[in-house]
């Protein structure tokens, strides 16, 4: 039952080329950082990521896309991350971009064994009819583009079939952790944290604070130790370190 690595770079070491992974964080909030780092120093290549965004330029997944290691992103927002465009529209990485909501709920259902469920989100829009350019040629062609979904009417009203997200591996950040894998998530951090947890078939958390089994309360747990394998603790100076997209001042 003690699931504590001896450091994040153990916790990763068995990540291969071309691995799935589900990565928590919103923005660079609750952004597992230090598993990051250890993937990038590990070498993995031709990744296949799902995550809401995917870092700034130099921080969070940023750093594994300005390496070249990302093949493919499942997304709801480019955003602040200038590589992540341009690697796209230059038909360099093939994303999948998809309405926020509906990729929270794929990751819970694949987290929670079900397999697809149906959504009135982006119905009469190319999420539902297809052509969503997934990848790019060098020239700015479309080479890939979505597929039409399945639709079904419910009450009166058109659905699309989403499909639930499981992937090999799934790396999170959590305030804190006990050694048999119980997760408690703060403030911003409950994010994505706890779905992408869910879907990895090997989760690997790095916690903030690292307690007995115990010491959580069940009311505290948001995430319960069975879809955790790993736990990886941080230092003091790893958990301080913490970024934000943009600073905003009041003149």
């Amino acid at each position: 039952m003690n699931k504590v690595s001896a450091g994040a770079a153990e916790a990763v070491a068995d990540i291969t080329d071309g691995a799935s992974l589900a990565v928590g964080g919103f923005g660079l909030s609750g952004v597992p950082e230090v598993l990051l780092r250890a993937l990038y120093a590990q070498g993995a290549d031709g990744l296949r990521v799902v995550s809401n965004n995917c870092g700034v330029d130099g921080r969070g997944l940023g750093v594994l896309l300005a390496a070249g290691r990302i093949a493919r992103v499942t997304g709801s927002y480019v955003g602040e991350n200038k590589e992540f465009a341009r690697q796209y529209l230059a038909g360099e990485l093939e994303v999948e971009l998809v309405p926020q909501g509906t990729l929270a709920e794929r990751l819970r259902a694949g987290g929670a064994g079900i397999p697809a469920f149906y959504t009135p989100a982006g119905v009469g829009t190319q999420v539902e009819r297809g052509g969503l350019p997934w990848r790019y040629t060098a020239e700015g062609a479309v080479e890939l583009a979505s597929p039409p979904k399945e639709t079904r009417e419910f009450a009166g009203r058109r659905h699309v079939l989403e499909h639930g997200i499981t992937t090999d591996f799934a790396l999170v950040r959590a305030w804190r952790g006990d050694r048999h894998g119980n997760l408690r998530f703060r403030q911003a951090a409950a994010n994505f944290n706890p779905l992408a947890a869910t879907s990895g078939r090997v989760t690997i958390a790095e916690v903030e604070e690292l307690v007995e089994p115990g010491e959580l309360r069940p009311d505290e747990i948001h995430l319960p130790g069975i879809y955790v394998q790993r736990v990886v603790t941080l230092t003091a100076e790893e958990a301080a370190d913490k970024h934000m997209e943009k600073r905003t001042v009041r003149v």
